[in-house]
């Protein structure tokens, strides 16, 4: 199922597990055992996370031999998480982080 609303979207966002994934792929592209092992998820667990990532694009997807190396999107993800990186240093000093 793609996305088809901002919620769907923004959805990804609030799991702990896919932003957890989409935090690490900020360092750079990732095969599934090296995601797994960054975010201290079971392969199976974290397969089902890239999954729904990549079917709302947030997450390219690029085989190489028998393995698939996944990245962040460049055009609209990278862009989104700089714009959100700013935003939390510029107004983000602790108020936010108050439970």
């Amino acid at each position: 199922m793609k996305c088809m609303s901002y919620s769907d979207f923004f959805v990804n966002f609030a799991n702990k597990t896919r932003l957890d994934i989409i935090l690490l792929l900020l360092k750079g592209p990732k095969n599934v055992s090296d995601i797994a092992e960054g975010v201290r998820q079971e392969q199976s667990t974290v397969s089902h996370n890239l999954k729904k990532l990549c079917e709302c694009n947030i997450l390219d997807v690029k085989k190489k031999g028998k393995e698939r190396i996944y990245s962040l999107n460049k055009d609209t993800v990278l862009p989104i998480l700089a714009l959100v990186g700013k935003h939390v240093v510029k107004y983000c000093k602790g108020e936010c982080r108050k439970k």
